[in-house]
């Protein structure tokens, strides 16, 4: 991936892009998905939430993005612009590398020529020229997911939202789009609710890590990731990101118990 010169984004102090404060979430069939949930995000701050399957983790996201509404509680987004990555790349098969980015700016109205400039940026930045003219079967996993990242992208998003991303991937495809993104992260400045059930690509990514329980789903424990922006491959095998690491797993082992 093609970032602009990468530099450790502001500390995150600015006002909250996502804020939920003894938020509840029970559907009408009586399903309790989250319980006295209390989270922020704020600007240029990169936080990655885990736990278990079911918990309400894609939950969080789809009421982040305006998708659902919670019961009870309070609730936030500050954001003007919303990016929102999912699993699946969920591009269209029909359509181009070039005419699936393109798909927002249409869908915002925003002029040709903007969004021409727009399409072209972002797709430098994730590595794609050159494929413009490609049609989704004919790239790698990991291209189609530059691809749907490269789609938000053109919205300058402030807030983006992943709903893990990367998990359909073979490992070393998902490391390295893991430092792509901390890059992306580094040089935009962004703010960032990743969801995953990797540890390691909580760590990696992340100025905070946020551990869920089981559902009803809410936040048991928060583990603060001190490394500065953007972080080497490296860091993985350095002693202080195994360390945290550890935390992180045995506070997601208890919120399985």
């Amino acid at each position: 991936m093609n970032s602009p010169e990468a530099t450790t984004p502001r500390s995150p102090v600015g006002h909250p892009l996502v804020g939920f404060e003894h938020s509840e979430l029970v559907y009408p069939d009586g399903t309790h998905a989250l319980r006295d949930v209390n989270l922020t995000v704020r600007e240029g701050e990169f936080v990655s939430v885990v736990g278990p399957s079911g918990c309400g983790k894609s939950t969080l996201l789809r009421l982040s993005a305006g998708l659902e509404s919670i019961t009870d509680g309070y609730m936030q987004c500050g954001a003007d612009r919303v990016g929102y990555v999912f699993q699946d790349a969920t591009l269209l098969p029909w359509r181009t590398v070039w005419d699936n980015v393109a798909l927002f700016g249409e869908l915002d109205g925003v002029p040709r020529e903007d969004r021409k400039h727009r399409i072209a940026a972002a797709l430098a930045t994730v590595g794609l020229e050159g494929f413009e003219e490609h049609l989704p079967h004919m790239l790698s996993g990991g291209m189609r997911m530059r691809v749907s990242l490269a789609r938000s992208l053109t919205l300058d998003p402030d807030l983006f939202l992943f709903d893990e991303p990367f998990a359909a991937l073979d490992e070393i495809t998902r490391e390295r789009l893991g430092v792509e993104l901390n890059e992306l992260f580094a040089a935009k400045g962004f703010a960032g609710l990743f969801i995953t059930h990797s540890v390691s690509e909580a760590a990696f990514l992340s100025n905070r890590v946020l551990v869920m329980s089981g559902r009803p789903g809410t936040i048991v424990d928060e583990i603060e990731v001190p490394f500065d922006f953007p972080r080497s491959p490296d860091l993985r095998f350095e002693p202080e990101f195994a360390e945290i690491s550890g935390r992180i797993s045995h506070s997601l082992k208890g919120a399985h118990s």
